[in-house]
């Protein structure tokens, strides 16, 4: 009798266990079971890889990326990974965005952090070119017109940026024909220049903007935050308030006019933050709006200087 007791406690405790067990291996089978990321330098390659998913049909994301990789850039490759079966990031730092060749220069390269980063959170793909492979003629000439789009706001501070912009993200787009593209909300600019460009090359490829991440604090997560002193990131707070302080005067009714003067005197009393701009635009254009119009979606947005950094914001008011 109590040896059969003792089998059935025995029995028992294998059939709970290997449950127990059999569902820790349902969760984790993902990490196990996913093929180490492959680094990929060449179109000719890119190409090659491609073939076969496109053939079952796999759904591809795309994420371009100058690299210095941060959360707000992983946040991005989540998302891929959520919506699709491959996920492809590209890290190249474009020449033809940049105005000033030092800033080029100077521009962060951490490569082998980049890559164990991308390893860890599920990028299957790196394609890593270099500027000779995505630029074989160094004469070759892009023009796409956005109309206003790429000369205001940041389009006025860097002359060329964001056709410089357009033309390494189509090299990609027409390089991996993907069917999604992630792109950050913190860069809404970029985004809306992306957009447009979309819709003038009738590509079909959906763009999916992805929400800014922030620190505990609410400090938009940025490659340029590591050049802030603690002081200057305390500082830097003030672009997150003064956003929330106008998103909740517009949800009152509050008029653009008067959300403007807020900011501005926001950052005016703030010592040691020098602005640059502040605007409230309708989204799709940015353009400056004066007034509101039912169905439309409105944005803050923000430039100021701290420490010599230049920082950049924005928050939807009617999301």
């Amino acid at each position: 009798m109590y040896k059969d007791t003792n089998n059935k406690q025995i029995l028992q405790f294998f059939v709970i266990y290997s449950f127990q067990i059999t569902n820790l291996l349902c969760i984790f089978a993902p990490y196990f079971t996913r093929t180490r990321m492959k680094v990929i330098h060449t179109q000719n390659e890119l190409r090659a890889y491609l073939e076969a998913p496109r053939e079952q049909p796999k759904k591809i994301a795309l994420v371009p990326t100058m690299g210095a990789l941060h959360e707000g850039h992983l946040s991005l490759i989540q998302q891929a990974r959520l919506k699709a079966d491959i996920v492809i990031c590209s890290i190249f730092v474009n020449p033809t965005q940049f105005n000033d060749p030092k800033d080029l220069e100077k521009y962060p390269r951490p490569i082998e952090n980049d890559m164990q980063l991308l390893s860890d959170n599920g990028c299957d793909v790196l394609f890593l070119p270099t500027v000779e492979e995505m630029y074989p003629d160094t004469n070759e000439q892009w023009h796409l017109n956005l109309g206003r789009l790429d000369q205001i706001w940041e389009g006025e501070q860097r002359p060329g940026h964001f056709q410089g912009v357009t033309q390494i993200v189509y090299k990609l787009f027409t390089l991996v024909n993907p069917d999604i593209a992630c792109f950050g909300q913190k860069d809404l600019q970029q985004v809306m220049v992306i957009q447009r460009m979309i819709e003038l090359k009738n590509l079909d490829i959906e763009l999916v903007i992805c929400p800014i991440i922030r620190s505990e604090s609410g400090l938009a997560l940025s490659s340029r935050n590591a050049r802030l002193s603690a002081e200057g990131k305390e500082k830097a707070l003030i672009l997150y308030k003064t956003l929330q302080a106008v998103k909740s005067a517009f949800a009152e009714g509050t008029s653009l006019y008067v959300c403007q003067q807020l900011a501005e005197q926001m950052i005016a009393d703030t010592e040691g933050v020098e602005l640059e701009y502040f605007a409230l635009s309708e989204v799709r254009t940015l353009e400056r709006a004066e007034s509101t119009e039912e169905g439309k979606q409105y944005v803050a947005h923000i430039v100021a200087w701290i420490e010599g950094v230049r920082l950049i914001d924005n928050m939807f008011l009617n999301d």
